[in-house]
């Protein structure tokens, strides 16, 4: 599978960086405090409930023994293990209690993880697609390097070293927008674009990327959306890396609509990713573990398969797994 490597460096030539703050590639409504307040304030609302889902417990000796064909665990929200080839994949590994600088306060987790980091194969490589809490987590990325060491790689997008290295992690491959890196001889890591923002405190918004990961093994290609809104981005994504074999797709965390459409997408949206992309498979992601917005926990399986059978798309083109599960795309 050829990629335009010329349109690539073109792209990646360009600025995302502006005054010490990224931007979105296409310009999206900004909130602030004021319309944060707006929504968590708002007359006659309810935070829904938490359901604890039933987790199945993946066989660490199965693990460690991956078959030669492509091999996907959800551990919960956005975080999966990927196994292919030899290579045993995170993204956004988050298997803390809460997903929050605190351990008191904060979205809790409803469905414990999948594996902890002592259950785990070896880990080569770490995806992270941005620093919010629900994605980075500091007391598992601190456990992975302890167990692991200088043999796992964390790829960070650009601006996050300083807080790796802070916590004497320095085994990082960090990118922009467009770039990559051949991790080995047949294989490598891409820094996609998506529409988002980052930030950890009241006062870091957007001074470090975020991204979507797109991992090629050989002739495999695994895209991992991160977070993110709708927008064209998808469809230049599909352009230059269609056909995608695997889609990891945010499903979740989408009302209200007037405060999240800009960078969570809803089940149709997802949907309409998964076709933009070019992906032959998808697994829906970033739903059932934390309560982090207004929908029903249980509401985005149901509305994701709605806009598929709307798309004329069977559910074995976006799958829904169960927490814990061990699953090969065909």
């Amino acid at each position: 599978m050829t990629i335009n490597r010329e349109r690539l460096a073109a792209l990646a030539a360009e600025p995302h960086c502006h005054g010490g703050r990224y931007r979105n590639l296409e310009p999206v409504p900004r909130h602030g405090l004021g319309d944060f307040l707006r929504w968590q304030l708002a007359p006659g609302r309810r935070f829904p409930q938490g359901k604890r889902y039933t987790l199945l417990r993946p066989d660490g000796h199965l693990l460690a023994k991956p078959p030669q064909k492509p091999q996907l665990v959800w551990l919960g929200h956005s975080s999966f293990l990927f196994q292919h080839q030899g290579l045993n994949v995170l993204t956004d590994p988050v298997l803390s209690d809460r997903a929050s600088p605190f351990q008191l306060i904060g979205p809790k987790r409803h469905t414990p993880p999948a594996l902890t980091v002592a259950d785990m194969p070896p880990i080569h490589l770490v995806l992270i697609s941005h620093n919010h809490y629900d994605h980075l987590d500091e007391a598992t990325v601190r456990q992975l390097h302890r167990r692991f060491g200088t043999h796992l790689r964390f790829c960070i997008p650009m601006g996050l070293r300083p807080w790796f290295e802070k916590r004497g992690i320095h085994n990082l491959v960090e990118l922009g927008w467009w770039q990559s890196d051949r991790i080995a001889d047949d294989q490598e890591v891409f820094c996609l674009p998506a529409q988002h923002f980052s930030g950890r405190t009241a006062t870091d918004t957007n001074t470090t990327l975020w991204c979507s990961w797109l991992l090629e093994i050989d002739d495999f290609r695994l895209y991992f959306a991160g977070d993110t809104g709708y927008g064209g981005i998808f469809r230049h994504i599909g352009e230059l890396f269609s056909p995608i074999d695997l889609a990891l797709l945010p499903i979740g965390a989408y009302d209200p609509r007037w405060f999240m459409a800009p960078v969570h997408v809803a089940p149709e949206e997802a949907v309409r990713i998964h076709q933009d992309i070019g992906a032959r498979q998808s697994v829906a992601m970033h739903w059932g573990t934390f309560v982090l917005t207004d929908e029903p926990m249980d509401e985005p399986p149901r509305r994701l398969r709605l806009a598929l059978e709307r798309q004329g798309l069977s559910e074995s083109e976006f799958r829904v797994m169960q927490h814990g599960e061990v699953w090969s795309p065909t």
